[in-house]
């Protein structure tokens, strides 16, 4: 429906010996500059290059993605309603609420409608606050009519490039996580370079703008390079209350603007659940982490009005349980390595069962059935038994919730990032199971982590966390295409650690019998330096060629529809659809819906599937009861719906709705057995042959290549 063409005209581990061992070599690393300039001075001078870097190297990847942006779309240039459904999908439902505050006659009366919405949901009004994750527009609206800016630079500009700076904050925050775990800068402009020349696999900014995760990311990443510099030992009282509250504001910040932060952070609590059992992280910090979760989770709940799906999250269970659980099993880290590992699959087993119990009760009291359709999706996506749920089909058969494509794995490669992270990671792994085995073998050093010199093979704790949080997000990714954002960023930022970090050479010539410090300085620069030559050398012209060229938004169907609606249908009336599209009627028009794309509502999704009906073997006296009652005048029909060949047999939208439903799916091919034949014809298909039975309940309005609208009749 959408395309793009050419424009016309237009060509540690707490490990004594290793510590000292790292030690030695900074002191060495720190007189190679001048023999007569101290080392104070030198950490002052590296820390002010690094940090110019750091700044300069977030704006150039900011700039770079907005001038893509631009150049794909001819921004500038096209008509504001091209430029809003541009903003495709649920992009373009965020977007109008921004929109919509910016309209509102004063702040009070945009709070207001969005407190008391009407339109989202045709005959419903909720409270979109409490439903979506929107303060980020609320505030950016706010911002705009307080700045003196508005002569200078239109809304949509301040809303775009507010999301172009937090791309910049984000690569600055997995540089600096880089040169925290190493030591050293070179590591964190390293790891810049690898999510830009990856650009395909580590963000989708400019062409997703308004979507939740590009307003999330930036803050996770901030907070997971505040926890590495937390977790690290010997920090001054100051710096370990500074670095605290950031953790709280970014993991608040990163609560608040994305529907998915609770599955993340659950992740990332069983990133610090391991290393707690396993004696790699000080409890006391792990801790203030679990609680800064638990805080930061409830007070987005707060100011979602006790949105029940935060306070039904398995996160807020899985925490809780995990503190109930400590309490009840104190001499957990004493005994024998038998006596321990027992003791830990106890504690495992205790911590699963409360995290059950407190999340079944929970969802039992508040009536909790918002995100079941994301449990029955794991259930089926993991083999534990086929469904004809639709909702469940329907993430199933989008790409983005399937398996991550082994293509990925090749563009990764040819950056050199995969080799990289594989022989980091592989190192890594081998330290952290010796140190683990260690641990759970000599409980007699267990009760502080500062007398764990006896290990000859040592990770700090900042290091260990980064590396169980790589390989827990690794298997998200793994499973799940579309949260690969969250892995490949992060191994950009652990590839370049591994290669720029004393400890990873020091093992490594350690193995080969090469060890000295002076090879290990010159490893842990040399290597960085030639794949950054190589990453110039071979991307660099890619690079240039793909901002020299120039295309430009073109979807004339889409904006005709737009263009009709706002000039021949009345401002109150409801307009029924698909989610997609809808969203994109929101925005241009401010017409009412009757569904959306925001999932995350039990009664959304019904309506959703009702409405879905138009595309299924449906009588017109069902589909137009069905319609009547969310209120609905007109119905958009499209033919790539209709007719859609982008999915396989059984995943195409006509198939899912005749499966739930269950009749026989259209076309060659198996059906279950004890599917039936309709009784009807599609609707979708049935209707444009303007028969008696249809033209009595349906009267086309509009037509073009892709879209049929059709008014409903109010006559029985």
């Amino acid at each position: 429906m959408i395309s793009i063409r050419q424009r016309k005209g237009i060509k540690t581990t707490e490990v004594s010996e290793d510590y000292a061992a790292q030690e030695e070599n900074v002191k060495l690393e720190n007189k190679l500059p001048s023999g007569c300039t101290s080392g104070r001075l030198w950490k002052i001078l590296s820390f002010t290059i690094g940090g110019t870097v750091a700044l300069c190297i977030g704006l150039l990847t900011s700039v770079y993605l907005a001038t893509l942006h631009e150049n794909d779309l001819w921004f500038s240039n096209i008509k504001e309603v091209e430029r809003e459904i541009s903003f495709r999908t649920e992009c373009g439902l965020y977007y109008s609420y921004y929109k919509q505050m910016l309209q509102a006659p004063t702040l009070m009366q945009g709070f207001h409608g969005l407190m008391y919405d009407n339109k989202t949901e045709s005959m419903r009004t909720i409270n979109l606050l409490q439903r979506m994750n929107i303060y980020q527009e609320v505030f950016l609206s706010i911002l705009y009519r307080v700045l003196p800016i508005q002569k200078y630079l239109e809304p949509v500009y301040f809303y775009i490039y507010t999301l172009f700076g937090l791309q910049a904050i984000y690569v600055t925050a997995l540089y600096i996580t880089s040169w925290l775990l190493s030591g050293t800068w070179l590591s964190g402009l390293l790891a810049a370079f690898w999510y830009v020349t990856n650009r395909i696999d580590t963000t989708r900014v400019e062409f997703t703008i308004p979507l939740r995760e590009n307003w999330a990311l930036p803050f996770f990443a901030i907070q997971i390079a505040a926890i590495t510099y937390f977790l690290r030992p010997n920090l001054q009282p100051l710096s370990e209350r500074l670095t605290l509250l950031a953790i709280f504001i970014s993991t608040f910040l990163f609560s608040l603007t994305w529907q998915f932060n609770q599955f993340m952070m659950l992740m990332q609590a069983l990133v610090l659940f391991i290393l707690d059992s396993l004696d790699m992280l000080p409890a006391v910090k792990v801790t203030w982490l679990y609680g800064i979760q638990i805080t930061g989770l409830l007070l987005v709940c707060v100011l979602q009005f006790l949105n029940s799906m935060i306070l039904g999250s398995l996160l807020i269970s899985f925490n809780l349980s995990v503190l109930i659980a400590r309490k009840l099993q104190k001499n957990l880290k004493t005994g024998s390595f038998l006596n321990r590992l027992g003791k830990l699959l106890l504690h495992l087993f205790v911590v699963l069962c409360l995290t059950l119990f407190l999340n079944n009760i929970v969802k039992k009291i508040l009536n909790l059935k918002s995100d079941e359709h994301i449990f029955k999706f794991l259930k089926a996506k993991f083999g534990f038994g086929a469904t004809r749920d639709f909702d469940a089909n329907l993430y199933l058969c989008e790409e983005a919730f399937g398996l991550l494509p082994f293509n990925t794995f090749e563009r990764l490669s040819d950056t050199l990032l995969f080799y990289a992270y594989i022989f980091v990671l592989c190192i890594t792994v081998i330290a952290a199971l010796a140190v683990a085995f260690h641990n759970l073998s000599d409980s007699t050093n267990q009760q502080s982590m500062s007398k764990m010199g006896t290990c000859t093979i040592g990770l700090r704790p900042e290091a260990a966390y980064n590396l169980i949080h790589t390989i827990l997000f690794g298997f998200l990714a793994l499973s799940t295409m579309r949260m690969k954002y969250l892995w490949t960023s992060h191994m950009c930022v652990f590839a370049s650690f591994g290669l720029c970090s004393p400890e990873i050479w020091e093992l490594l010539l350690k193995l080969i019998h090469l060890y000295n410090p002076k090879r290990i300085c010159i490893m842990r620069y040399s290597v960085p330096i030639l794949i950054l030559l190589y990453l110039c050398y071979k991307f660099w012209p890619g690079m240039m060629d793909e901002l020299s060229e120039l295309r430009e938004f073109y979807d004339p169907d889409t904006v005709e529809l737009m263009n009709w609606i706002n000039s021949n249908t009345p401002r109150k009336a409801v307009f029924a659809g698909s989610m997609q599209l809808l969203a994109g009627v929101k925005l241009c028009t401010g017409r009412t819906l009757t569904n959306h794309p925001h999932y995350e509502d039990n009664s959304l999704r019904e309506r959703t599937r009702a409405v879905y009906q138009i595309y299924a073997k449906r009588s017109a006296e069902e589909v137009h009861a069905l319609l009547t009652s969310f209120g609905t005048d007109y119905v958009i029909l499209e033919d790539s719906i209709c007719h859609e060949r982008r999915h396989r047999r059984g995943c195409r939208l006509r198939d899912l709705l005749d499966i739930a439903n269950g009749h026989m799916m259209d076309g060659p091919g198996e059906n279950d057995p004890d599917l039936k034949l309709a009784g009807h014809p599609r609707f979708c298909e049935e209707i444009k042959r303007n028969l008696p039975p249809y033209t009595a309940y349906f009267t086309r309005v509009f037509q073009n290549k892709t879209f049929h609208v059709y008014r409903l009749s109010r006559s029985k």
